[in-house]
């Protein structure tokens, strides 16, 4: 992953605005402002031509308005014109140099025009931000009606139900924890850059630039535990994932760029697992289960250590559903399937030509997918990893996000920007709905009943949150009307 460069507040803007075409219409692997200075946040409600920009529901856009509000008719490009230039100009960033083009003779043809989710509803009252160009899950739906985002310094809560949306944390200032609990941090924390997020049922956390991780349950008051993963100066928090052991007991799995995975318990708010993985670029994991590797475990933490070469940073984990295994994907071409409870490599994951940072298990628990800088979603079956069973590309650039639905019926793939794509998955991948606006993704998410799709968009101008709802076929009411 690129670093954190210069002071912790002393982000690059790019002067991204949708009615400006130049060398600056695309972001090439910078920081996004997060103040309210650099960024312009547009509180005043017009854009670029004095326009009042409003909120465009289902009906708007039957009626021809653009989803987001934006007035082509006015600008000096058309939005066809304006796709193409996109599709140009865009940068992908990559640490391997040209592996969206290798990547493509591998991709499978995918009929398009596949129509599974429906726009509903865009609401500019809710502005979505992004601090870290490669970690873009920041979107997270509880409900149907309910989602939680990244927005500048605060964490909101957007009921699409009353259309209202209120702060549920602030990281601006000081946040320290009210509830006390062995290996807290009760000093707490200041001025928070939060990377990355993850909000299920009742419990938010909150992950840092600096390997914080603020843990805060929606039905109390204040944060109930803060605690700093690691001091490593390279800590920053890419990944967190809540999930339910079998014993009922909720646990969640944090990933820093120091190479640690870690298991938080969160009845008893302790580390229960930290696993390090140590390995040489491009050596397969074959040589692993010869002994080439040694497994050092002690206190809880399991290394796994090859030779002295530099260690794959973990961007992004994903336990299965049943708890026993767990994909990790980084700054490798390779991902590794691990076995949860010990850390120990089963196989390797052969065939991204860049880095990871996104991976997601569908509902069933043998099939899962993996996101790649490549522009490239792997398709894997964990009953035979000895290749991808389908290559689905991307428009722009890298995949940074991927989430089925809970009925495993469909899968979200985002790109960086303009495009997320959604898969049928039942039916073997092969259609897609392409969902097509202009503006970096903050995150993707599926609320827990399948019936609802948020897709935060930042953009000076244009940044919002847009729904869109499961679209069903009531043939029998239908017949009715």
């Amino acid at each position: 992953m690129s670093q954190y460069q210069g002071d912790e507040m002393d982000h690059v803007v790019d002067d991204y605005e949708i009615a400006e075409v130049d060398d600056d219409v695309y972001f090439h692997g910078r920081f996004m402002a997060d103040s309210e200075s650099e960024d312009d946040d547009d509180d005043d409600g017009y854009d670029h031509l004095d326009n009042k920009i409003t909120d465009t529901s289902a009906a708007d856009a039957r009626k021809g308005k653009d989803i987001q509000g934006i007035p082509w008719e006015r600008l000096s490009i058309s939005r066809e014109k304006y796709r193409q230039t996109r599709l140009e100009q865009y940068k992908n960033y990559e640490n391997v140099p040209q592996s969206g083009e290798s990547s493509e003779k591998e991709c499978e043809p995918i009929k398009k025009g596949g129509m599974f989710y429906e726009f509903w509803h865009n609401t500019r009252s809710v502005k979505s931000t992004i601090l870290h160009f490669q970690l873009r899950n920041l979107v997270w739906s509880t409900s149907k009606h309910d989602v939680y985002l990244m927005s500048h310094y605060s964490i909101v809560h957007w009921s699409s139900l009353s259309c209202k949306k209120n702060e549920v944390l602030n990281v601006s200032g000081h946040v320290a924890p009210c509830e006390k609990h062995p290996g807290s941090l009760l000093e707490g924390f200041t001025q928070t850059q939060v990377s990355t997020l993850a909000v299920k049922d009742r419990l938010l956390i909150a992950g840092g630039f600096q390997g914080e991780l603020i843990c805060k349950y929606l039905d109390r008051p204040g944060v109930s535990f803060c605690s700093r993963t690691t001091y490593d100066d390279n800590a920053i928090t890419n990944a967190i994932e809540i999930y339910e052991c079998p014993s009922g007991a909720v646990h969640f799995m944090a990933s820093n760029n120091d190479s640690g995975v870690r298991n938080f318990d969160m009845e008893r708010f302790q580390q229960t697992k930290h696993f390090c993985f140590d390995w040489p670029v491009n050596v397969g994991f074959l040589e692993l289960n010869r002994g080439w590797w040694k497994a050092c475990v002690a206190g809880g933490t399991y290394s796994f250590i090859g030779s002295s070469e530099p260690r794959q940073n973990a961007k992004h984990t994903s336990l299965s559903p049943d708890g026993k295994l767990l994909v990790i994907v980084g700054d490798n071409p390779d991902g590794i399937l691990v076995d949860s409870q010990t850390g120990k490599p089963i196989m390797s994951l052969c065939g991204h030509v860049d880095f990871s940072f996104a991976s997601a298990w569908h509902p069933d628990g043998r099939i899962f997918a993996t996101g790649n800088q490549d522009k490239t979603c792997r398709i894997w079956d964990a009953r035979n990893l000895s290749k991808s069973v389908a290559v689905l590309k991307g428009n722009l650039g890298a995949i940074r996000s991927i989430r089925f639905t809970s009925d495993g019926q469909f899968m979200s793939m985002a790109e960086p920007a303009d495009f997320v794509h959604v898969y049928d998955a039942k039916n073997g991948f092969e259609k897609e709905q392409e969902i097509d606006f202009f503006g970096e993704i903050s995150g993707v998410s599926f609320s827990p009943d399948t019936e609802s799709l948020f897709i935060g968009v930042w953009d000076r101008t244009y940044g919002s949150l847009l729904q869109y709802n499961r679209r069903r076929s009531y043939s029998y009411v239908d017949s009715l009307m």
